[in-house]
């Protein structure tokens, strides 16, 4: 019994090694074409734009990126709450989380700040902001509350005041550069 359990183990793991194989997915490559250090193997992978595919594309690419610079909302949001530390910044992820916070040295009261990002667009809905209040009547009794709607509307507006301004000041930077390169084919 135990034997033909281990057989039936061995005859799916050879049957499953040659499946692989055969499909091509196991590739033999030579070991001088990649570089030893790691660094070096993962630089050449970015500079050849490979990465994971599930499915096959023609481009030969691995995708495209877009970094955090370009998306406003994330910028404004960096810039309004520039004055607090960060906790941790997840551009991947679409989350901004503060480290407690406090004015003045008030030790007995501190504020955290988390954002998260539900779209890149513009609209009051993009953003889901938390805004929590820790009360301390000593170092070892404090109170976290998460009701803070005020401030939390007041951060939303002015981020979203923000990315709409860098939104513009780029859309009016690039009809600049296009009437700028109009203007020269002109002449």
């Amino acid at each position: 019994m135990i034997f033909s359990k281990f057989l039936v183990k061995i005859s799916f793991l050879a049957t499953l090694i040659l499946y692989l194989n055969s499909c091509g997915i196991y590739k033999p490559t030579d070991a001088r074409e990649f570089p030893p250090d790691p660094e070096k193997r993962v630089q050449k992978n970015l500079d050849e734009g490979r990465g994971i595919k599930f499915f096959k594309d023609n481009t030969g690419n691995g995708g495209t990126f877009d970094f955090a610079t370009s998306n406003e909302l994330w910028r404004a949001s960096l810039d309004t709450l520039d004055f607090m530390p960060l906790l941790s910044a997840d551009y991947g992820g679409g989350i901004l989380i503060t480290d407690w916070y406090n004015e003045s040295n008030n030790y007995d009261e501190s504020i955290k700040i988390s954002i998260r990002f539900l779209t890149n667009e513009i609209r009051s809905d993009s953003l889901n902001v938390k805004v929590y209040t820790k009360t301390c009547e000593n170092l070892n009794k404090c109170r976290i509350n998460e009701n803070n709607p005020e401030v939390a509307n007041k951060l939303i507006s002015t981020i979203l005041k923000k990315a709409s301004r860098y939104k513009q000041n780029k859309i009016n930077k690039k009809k600049k550069v296009k009437n700028s390169g109009t203007s020269w084919k002109k002449r």
